[in-house]
């Protein structure tokens, strides 16, 4: 399927902020293709690892809730 990757990274990447616990850990539930991409771009930590979340980098973290807000918030 041929799809806009960076529009789904918004989407996983605002997901995942619906997802934070322990401050800027988020449940990494995601395809691994997206979660790669949005490690290089330096949104959250390597996904690759046994842990079932990952951490959002600052950047992320204020992008997250960006998107969350633009994409899902209630007007």
């Amino acid at each position: 399927m041929d799809y806009d990757e960076q529009k789904v990274d918004d989407a996983v990447l605002g997901l995942l902020y619906l997802t934070l616990h322990d401050g800027t850990r988020a449940w990494k539930s995601f395809d691994w293709d997206v979660l790669n991409r949005l490690n290089q771009k330096g949104c959250i930590s390597n996904p690759v690892s046994k842990a079932k979340s990952v951490v959002l980098t600052d950047e992320g973290l204020k992008a997250a809730e960006r998107l969350f807000n633009q994409l899902f918030a209630r007007r």
